[in-house]
């Protein structure tokens, strides 16, 4: 069975002290620099709340900030279709999935990057469905031949009909979120079902630095008002959106993120938001966008402790690669990043599975790749289990010297849950790996792929199908 929830937190990149430090200067940027709001609504919000606005610049005082986190829930739990599917979110526990709306996909018949389509959408949901050590279906393609319009609609159609994992996604349109909840209802099987058992949420970000924009402030309204689970993540990228220095960096996530959180809880108090970071760096030589670096684990680490600080959950990122293919670079960069975010406890490590290329594309074999990194970073957060049965004194005093283990009881008792055992790596002799075709990562990987894809897969129940399509409209099936 895969591991998923397992406690975090071993890894504290931060002190107590950075962590005061940290939040002391968020505070004060929310005190002395404020933070811009284009959208009227959110505005009016914060002027009920007795902010301080001139024009369109909010400052908060730090006692009304704490007050606001302190209505958000500590604990999310985001729903699947399956009890099994569910996903707690809160303190250390960790979880991994998929992320990121990339525009490309590098085709596996040709390897070359092509535009993402509807039916790519339809197909990685499939595939992600029977990826075991993947928890969660965060939709990670724009269809190119979709209409802006039904865009939202038929993203979160794609994910709902071919996957029973919880749906995350980003949303484009007031109307697309209006039909995308809808549908979740009908799903669901009530409007009072799903804010139960919440089988879909949503993501809004927060502009770095210090901006909540028109169009995404009035989402955030529109969401917390439906009491759909949000996520108000912020993308900082030191030397360009943020201070080049990764202290600096954390001080503006943290301010964005929380501005989001604050938002939400004067909306409708106790609805269920994620603290978020996407913080990155970026290339100094021409300032563009990173999105495997090391400092991206640090941050995405660091960020860990300050939602753990102030109670919230946490919607993290790593796993990415900056790499066009499936090679070393593609490997060490998404398991370097991800094991440090889960090591230190991020919640909802989203982009874990899938991205290569500045993240502007996904690729059907490296979301097998990353299954695997997964589950090896999932044995990572277990971690050692110390007590009188794993010490196993009575089993070495009976073996003794020069005697051996492999027929022993306890040998058999923990064989298959002490140790992670892969389902892609290549771990036989050199004559059987070459008599099998000398497959490397990625035949393998393609291999897999293809198995998952022509094997029978999730889909909705008929009626089910058939009450969203008479009803919303805009769907492409």
């Amino acid at each position: 069975m895969a591991k998923k929830g397992l406690l975090g937190g071993s890894y504290k990149l931060l002190s107590e002290d950075d962590i005061a430090q940290i939040h002391d200067t968020s505070m004060r940027v929310f005190e002395e620099v404020g933070f811009q709001v284009n959208s009227d609504k959110a505005l009016a919000f914060f002027r009920g709340a007795g902010a301080e606005v001139d024009d369109h610049i909010v400052r908060l005082p730090r006692e009304k900030v704490m007050e606001l986190l302190a209505r958000a829930p500590s604990e999310v739990t985001l729903y699947g279709r399956q009890p099994e599917q569910n996903i707690t979110l809160g303190g250390a526990r960790v979880y991994a999935g998929t992320g990121g709306t990339a525009l490309n996909v590098i085709d596996s018949s040709s390897g070359e990057r092509r535009r993402a389509t509807l039916h790519d959408l339809k197909q990685i949901a499939k595939l992600v469905d029977g990826l075991e050590n993947i928890h969660f279906f965060l939709l990670p393609t724009y269809p190119s031949d979709v209409a802006v319009e039904n865009v939202d609609v038929n993203r979160f159609f794609a994910g709902l009909d071919n996957t029973s994992k919880h749906i995350m996604g980003g949303v484009y349109t007031l109307d697309g979120i209006r039909r995308v909840i809808r549908m979740a209802e009908i799903v669901a099987g009530s409007a009072d079902r799903l804010r139960q058992e919440p089988i879909i949420s949503m993501i809004i970000c927060i502009i770095s630095p210090l901006k909540i924009d028109r169009n995404y402030g009035d989402m955030i309204v529109a969401i917390a008002e439906e009491g759909i689970p949000i996520v108000v993540p912020a993308e900082p990228l030191c030397g360009a959106t943020s201070p080049v220095t990764l202290a600096g960096n954390l001080v503006v996530q943290n301010a964005d993120s929380l501005s989001g959180v604050c938002l939400t809880q004067l909306v409708n108090p106790g609805t269920p938001v994620l603290y978020g970071s996407v913080a990155t760096t970026t290339d100094l030589r021409d300032l563009k966008y990173l999105s495997g670096p090391i400092e991206m684990g640090l941050l995405n680490a660091a960020s860990a402790q300050m939602a753990q600080f102030y109670h919230l959950p946490y919607y993290a990122t790593a796993g990415m690669s900056d790499a066009k293919v499936i090679d070393a670079q593609c490997g060490y960069e998404s398991a370097l990043t991800g094991l440090l975010c889960a090591l230190g406890g991020a919640n909802f490590i989203h982009d874990a599975a899938g991205l290569l290329d500045f993240a502007l594309s996904v690729s059907y074999e490296k979301y097998v790749v990353d299954n695997e990194i997964i589950g090896m970073v999932m044995r990572a957060v277990e971690g050692i289990r110390v007590d009188e049965e794993t010490l196993a004194f009575d089993v070495i005093k009976q073996v003794g010297p020069a005697g051996h283990f492999v027929s022993s009881r306890h040998t058999r008792k923990h064989m298959r849950t002490e140790q992670y055992h892969p389902t892609l790596s290549e771990r036989e002799n050199f004559e059987v790996w070459e008599a099998d075709g000398k497959k490397d990562t990625g035949a393998r990987a393609r291999e897999r792929v293809r198995e998952i894809l022509f094997a029978p897969g999730y889909r909705l129940p008929e009626e089910v199908r058939k009450g969203i399509l008479e009803e919303i409209q805009g769907i492409i099936y």
